[in-house]
């Protein structure tokens, strides 16, 4: 399973990119694909799909945008293929607006998207969703390791997490672990 390939754009098309990475170009299913430029060194997150008869990465910019399409192709009747244009407006929070606000109108406008799969996604994901989800997430994980590289352990860093604003920026998410850390 890969979480995300590195690499060189070297080829754009009208519903994929070409990625190499050390000598090998990886076809990546992308919502958007000329949101990306030829040549750029860029990091993809990427889920890869397993069937019988295919092994296909699908692409994003974010880790946000790969989680909402993890959270799209959950839903029943909605496949890969069809959650992939879901996202390539770049706008997640407009997509998780529509679905918190039961906006049927909004998700009808995707390709393959009808009034019986928008009513899906929205029985299946409103109230499930959380906009700051990702980032608060990345935000613990950074925190975590910069503890984790000052000696702290584990136990006792996983003891203060949640009475640290994971809002602030990375120093005073630091200060402030530390003051507690240090009572």
């Amino acid at each position: 399973m890969y979480e995300y390939i590195i690499g060189k754009v070297t080829m754009i098309e009208s519903n994929h990119i070409v990625l190499e990475n050390n000598g090998i170009g990886y076809l990546i299913y992308v919502g958007n694909p000329y949101a990306y430029h030829f040549n750029d060194e860029i990091k993809v997150y990427v889920y890869e799909h397993i069937r019988e008869d295919e092994n296909t990465l699908y692409g994003f910019k974010t880790m946000e945008e790969k989680e909402m399409f993890l959270r799209l192709i959950d839903v029943k009747g909605l496949g890969c293929k069809m959650a992939l244009p879901m996202l390539a407006s770049g706008s997640v929070s407009d997509l998780w607006e529509a679905i918190e606000n039961e906006n049927i109108h909004y998700l009808k406008k995707f390709p393959k998207i009808g009034d019986k799969v928008a009513r899906q996604i929205i029985l299946d994901l409103r109230g499930k969703l959380s906009n700051d989800t990702s980032k608060d997430k990345q935000n613990y994980e950074e925190l975590i390791e910069v503890l984790k590289g000052l000696g702290y352990k584990q136990a006792d860093i996983k003891a203060i997490l949640d009475k640290v604003d994971i809002k602030l920026p990375i120093e005073k998410q630091v200060k402030e672990a530390l003051k507690l850390l240090l009572k």
